[in-house]
């Protein structure tokens, strides 16, 4: 696997940053990527992110290291190939992470095979650029109301995307057992997105499946309190009116995709033009 190997001892400890062979990233995607449920207003576009978050560390102790962003919200698998793919593959990138594919099997129940045909078609164009490509299992929403129904799908496409890790050398970070996930302080109100924690969660995980150690601590929030059957459904139906619906709403009334633009469209030093990095959860280190 084209991964970069330290000799270290596999512990979930905070370490400092190491050196590493890459020196220009760029992540492709759709909300997931661009940092949706991890509000800062230091960073670009107001958000931050699981992607910001691994491009602060592998900068560390790296000068010339430089970070594009060219996720959008909402976007489809096509739309995703169509409109980032070509634009990262020209800014000459040694890392690029691809998420995609979240939108097509929520909202448009499309079928996973296919789905996962034409992510292998641009990993194969990202892998014939010479760059280390990472790729993502999704989540178990298998405990989330409304989207438990799709889980066999999300399961199907996830085995798909392991399938095109190993056939073009990819890099995979498998969130469906990333088991910290299922805490619902990992996930924002809506339930459809990270919060800052989860963010960070995911970052640590990126981290890890390139073999990079990092500052970044793992946490483990406390279980929430016990609920009755009769709160929890409150909460679902409350979740489903003011979250579900008015996001269907937005898919179905979906913009054109070159009306709304990356936040990092070119690539740069992390904290350019003397940006601090945004606070760390919980204290210490800036995640």
């Amino acid at each position: 696997m084209n991964v970069w190997k330290q000799d270290i001892a596999a512990k979930n400890t905070a370490v400092e940053p190491a050196p590493h062979p890459w020196h220009r990233l760029v992540a492709l995607g759709d909300s997931f990527t661009e940092g949706i449920g991890d509000p800062e207003p230091r960073s670009e576009g107001g958000l931050r992110g699981w992607a910001d978050r691994v491009a602060e560390e592998l900068s560390a102790n790296q000068p010339d290291f430089a970070y594009a962003n060219l996720a959008v919200r909402g976007l489809l698998v096509q739309q995703i190939l169509d409109h980032q793919l070509a634009a990262a593959v020209a800014l000459k990138p040694d890392l690029v992470t691809l998420s995609a594919g979240g939108n097509d099997i929520v909202f448009r129940r499309s079928d996973p095979d296919r789905l996962a045909e034409k992510i292998d078609d641009g990993v194969a164009q990202l892998a014939r650029s010479g760059a280390t490509v990472v790729l993502f299992a999704g989540p178990d929403w298998g405990a989330t109301p409304v989207f438990s129904q799709i889980r066999g799908k999300v399961a199907i496409f996830n085995e798909n995307l392991h399938a095109v890790a190993a056939r073009h050398d990819a890099v995979m970070v498998d969130l469906w057992f990333l088991r910290e996930l299922s805490n619902p302080g990992m996930w924002d109100p809506d339930r459809l997105h990270f919060s800052p924690l989860g963010h960070h969660t995911i970052a640590g995980a990126v981290l890890k499946a390139l073999g990079v150690p990092h500052t970044l601590e793992p946490l483990a929030p406390k279980p929430p309190l016990p609920r009755s059957w009769k709160e929890a459904r409150t909460e679902d139906l409350i979740w489903a009116r003011e979250y579900l619906v008015p996001w269907v709403i937005r898919q179905l009334k979906h913009p054109a995709a070159g009306e709304l633009t990356a936040k990092r469209p070119e690539p740069r030093p992390v904290f350019g033009n003397g940006t601090p990095p945004g606070p760390f959860i919980g204290g210490g280190h800036a995640a």
